[in-house]
Order: structure tokens, then C-alpha cells, then sequence
């Protein structure tokens, strides 16, 4: 594959536990903020980078995410280890209501986006919950006729609660709209690499 696009799902043992307590830290957090405006519509954003909340369950997914993404960059390159380079951590709370969604849009000035899903409604069917992801090759629409995975134009899933969804930063998703009366509630974020500085003696 040349210009092949990763994606990574993990999903957290055990997240039940941390779940709860993401959702409950999420209403307090809630009910003192009213939130901001970004690429939600219908629902509510955090305001401010939640990983600088010092709350357990906060922390704890903080860690798993950079696992994670330190992972994910080692099994796309060689040449670098994460570990040896900082990585600033980014991230916010979405709960969208029935009818919110999030409109399409990219995360300039990143290397990695992410997706933790704390509560995921259960559906039957149709597009309530999914995740879906552009293809950003812009010069396709004549493949369309051989019907290969590697030329769609688009990819949708249906994460689960509990599951870390990882895709560089300039893929260009959106989340449909919540068709159930229950919230759904995530925790996105962005991984940027800088070198380190040196240490002045």
C-alpha cells in the first residue's frame, strides 16, 4: 500500500470502572462551564484542555492515550521513538444529545487525532454513533467503478465504549447524529510532536 492511511482501535480493559467516573466528572464539569462552540452542533464541548484536570480518571485515560499513540507511531516508523521526542496532549469532552453531531472537519497542526468513547448508545441500525472518515486523495471519483476498499471514498464504524480510536490528524471526519435519546459522550484529542529542547548548562 503506498499511500496507506492508519487507524488503530484499542480498547481499555476493565473500562467500566473508569467510564462512571469520566461520565460523572463530565456533569460536574458541565454544571459549572456551559462549554464552547467548535465543530459541534447540538451538543456540548468542553472548554479548556481537560487533561490539565487533575481528576483520577482523567489522568488515567491521559496515560492509556499516550500508550497508545506511542505505540501506534512506533508501528508506523522506525526511524523515530516517541519516547525521545516531547508530545503535547490535548483534549476535550463532547456529549451530544439526540439530534447532536459533529460536522466535518480536520485537527490542523497535529500528528495524531483520538476518540475515547465513555458512553456509545446502543442502535440497531443506521448511522446513530458512527465515526466516519474521508478519504483525503482528492483525485479518485473515475476508481469508483472497481468498487476497491482502497479507493472508497469514505469509511464509517461504530465504535464501542471503552475504545480508543487513533487517524492522523489531517483526515478530514465527522460523527453522524445521535438518534437515541441517550447521550453519547466522548473525549477527543490531539497528539502534537516537538523536539526536545536541549538543557542549558
Amino acid at each position: 500500500m503506498l499511500f496507506a492511511t492508519p487507524l488503530a482501535r484499542i480498547k481499555l480493559a476493565g473500562h467500566d470502572v473508569l467510564d462512571a467516573a469520566l461520565l460523572a466528572e463530565g456533569a460536574r464539569m458541565r454544571a459549572a462551564s456551559e462549554g464552547v462552540q467548535k465543530s459541534n452542533r447540538g451538543g456540548w464541548h468542553s472548554d479548556g484542555n481537560i487533561f490539565d484536570n487533575p481528576a483520577a480518571c482523567i489522568q488515567s485515560l491521559q496515560k492509556a492515550a499516550s500508550a497508545a499513540i506511542h505505540d501506534l507511531t512506533r508501528q508506523v516508523t522506525s526511524r523515530v521513538d516517541p519516547a525521545d521526542l516531547d508530545m503535547k496532549l490535548n483534549g476535550w469532552m463532547n456529549a451530544n444529545p439526540q439530534g447532536g453531531f459533529n460536522a466535518p472537519h480536520t485537527h490542523p497542526g497535529a500528528h495524531w487525532s483520538g476518540v475515547y468513547y465513555v458512553s456509545q448508545p446502543a442502535v440497531d441500525e443506521g448511522n446513530s454513533g458512527m465515526i466516519e472518515f474521508l478519504d483525503p486523495r482528492s483525485d479518485l471519483p473515475n476508481w469508483r467503478i472497481l468498487q476497491a476498499n482502497s479507493f472508497r471514498p469514505k469509511r464509517k464504524i461504530r465504535p464501542d465504549a471503552g475504545e480508543i480510536i487513533l487517524f492522523p490528524s489531517y483526515l478530514v471526519h465527522w460523527v453522524y447524529p445521535n438518534e437515541t435519546a441517550d447521550e453519547r459522550v466522548t473525549i477527543a484529542f490531539n497528539a502534537t510532536f516537538r523536539k526536545k529542547r536541549k538543557k542549558v548548562k
